[in-house]
């Protein structure tokens, strides 16, 4: 579960980040829960236009030392932000309280739990780097879910060749969220006046994906690509340019059918192999999958050119 920080801030955010996060919190603390919990009446995109229940507020609780100037009830706004876009398509998922802490190598979730049953996750994102917070929580929220959802011992089995695959959707869950939040935040953002920042996360998705190592060749398909670094994938997990190459691709699906994001609860579900093929892995997810949620895993299946 373990990655790299991701890249800096768009630094010319600094200069005005400033003006945007002045107003107090006792007003803005009602804002947050208002705007983050009360549904988003957005219909600009296919995400937003199924109906999802609302989620109630995830319980997490940040530990304020090594993030820097950002303060803990800012980091939890952003970060309940970054998990509503997601929990809001999981209707049937319980996750047990999270504990957020820094660390300055790279994010991380914890392969146990805290002594108080707690999940503890780490991110290394510092200061106001709202963005930079989302994506980071957003890719180990999705690790939560494949690891922790509805459980209360860590179904995660020992590391396997097809980790990648997991990584991967991780690495969408980022993308999507940040997107999604791009899109809230314009008419509810957690506070008031951090409305200005919704363009923001629009951008950093942009220019991340706008970095040659995660696109593909030119002229080369993504199956002729894929069939040449699954090898490297299965043999390095965390290779993040590729993982970043097969996220752009699970994108759309998930935007299409958010409702697809359940079935992370059920990817490391049932028997594993720790030499099982693409085919076995995801024929695998898919009959741990409630009946409704197997058609999804079907549809990221044909990603691969894999039929169930």
């Amino acid at each position: 579960m373990d990655r790299p920080p991701a890249k800096p801030h768009l630094s010319s955010f600094v200069s005005i980040r400033g003006q945007i996060f002045s107003c107090s919190f006792a007003v803005s603390f009602f804002f947050a829960f208002f705007a983050l919990f009360c549904g988003y009446s957005l219909t600009l995109h296919a995400a937003d236009q199924t109906a999802a229940p609302v989620s109630r507020p995830l319980d997490i609780r940040v530990q304020a030392n090594g993030f820097g100037k950002a303060s803990s009830a800012d980091i939890t706004a952003v970060l309940q932000s970054a998990a509503f876009e997601i929990l809001r398509h999981c209707p049937q998922t319980q996750l047990d309280g999270i504990d957020v802490y820094h660390r300055t190598d790279h994010p991380q979730t914890g392969s146990q739990r805290t002594a108080n049953g707690r999940i503890p996750v780490a991110l290394s994102a510092q200061d106001t780097h709202w963005a930079q917070y989302a994506f980071q929580f957003a890719h180990e929220l999705s690790h939560v879910l494949a690891n922790y959802a509805n459980s209360h011992r860590l179904v995660r089995y020992p590391p396997q060749v097809n980790f990648w695959l997991e990584e991967s959707l991780c690495e969408t869950a980022s993308l999507f969220a940040l997107r999604a939040m791009s899109r809230s935040w314009r008419s509810s953002p957690p506070y008031p006046a951090w409305g200005s920042y919704a363009p923001w996360f629009d951008n950093y998705v942009e220019q991340r994906l706008a970095q040659p190592q995660y696109q593909l060749p030119v002229g080369k398909p993504f199956l002729v690509w894929f069939r040449e670094n699954q090898t490297v994938l299965r043999q390095d997990s965390t290779t993040w340019d590729r993982n970043t190459i097969v996220a752009t691709q699970l994108l759309p699906i998930f935007e299409a059918e958010p409702s697809g994001w359940e079935s992370l609860v059920f990817l490391n579900r049932g028997s594993h192999q720790t030499t099982e093929s693409l085919e076995q892995r995801l024929a695998e997810w898919r009959s741990q999958c409630p009946k409704p949620l197997r058609p999804f895993v079907s549809r990221i299946a044909t990603v691969f050119a894999v039929k169930l």
